[in-house]
């Protein structure tokens, strides 16, 4: 009996799918987390250790129970849901956006603390200068902030791509598993081996592993070269 042939249009659909997911919502987290580690590291208020404790929640998360949370939100039946729906005449769950969407909420606790560490590193009498100088405090960020915190922006971005890239049980709860639709990665390799389709499973094992070693790689090679 001949062997069948690798089939590589089955095989980019979710490593593609994937790849514009993650970085789509590395970009989206990496600005939600960095509005939000800049106005906890900046700001000092009432109930402060508890808005960090929600951000930090999905970390902590089973991924199941976030994806749960998130389809009882954005689900037909949901205000939000509905309104989602609206906008772009089509629910959003099921979707390669409804991907993106769990994505960006199960990376958002590590952006937000890796950005949180970089702002709370930065030396307060420059930025304090800056501002006794006539700045402003777009212009104190761009030219003072900003550039000091430029690797924990990087390694935040990574980390935001990364976990994105991973993400399996959120996604397979909102986004589903439709092949050439909604099927990443993760999802892929879950019904590959349960279909015993080991070939396919290592390919897209492997592809992971190598996108992912490239990203971190990429940004020890950086850090090391400051």
């Amino acid at each position: 009996m001949m062997a069948q042939p690798f089939d590589w249009a089955a095989f980019w659909e979710p490593v593609l799918l994937s790849l514009r997911v993650a970085l789509l919502a590395g970009t989206c987290t990496l600005a939600l987390g960095t509005l939000a580690a800049w106005g906890v590291a900046r700001r000092r208020f009432r109930g402060r250790v508890l808005v960090e404790t929600l951000f930090m929640l999905p970390l902590v998360l089973p991924p199941t129970v976030v994806g749960f949370l998130l389809l009882v939100a954005l689900g037909r039946n949901s205000a939000l849901g509905r309104l989602a729906e609206w906008i772009f005449a089509a629910p959003i769950l099921f979707s390669w956006w409804a991907a993106v969407i769990a994505a960006v909420v199960v990376a958002f606790p590590l952006v937000y603390q890796t950005m949180k560490v970089g702002f709370n590193s930065v030396d307060r009498h420059l930025e304090d200068a800056a501002r006794s100088a006539g700045a402003r405090e777009w212009q104190v960020f761009r030219y003072v902030t900003f550039p000091l915190v430029g690797r924990s922006f990087a390694a935040a971005f990574v980390l935001g791509t990364a976990r994105a890239l991973g993400e399996f049980g959120a996604t397979l709860m909102i986004a589903g598993n439709i092949p050439g639709h909604t099927q990443t990665v993760p999802t892929a390799i879950y019904v590959a081996v349960d279909a015993g389709r080991q070939e396919m499973a290592w390919a897209w094992t492997l592809s992971i592993v190598a996108i992912s070693f490239v990203m971190l790689l990429l940004t020890g090679r950086g850090r090391a070269e400051r």
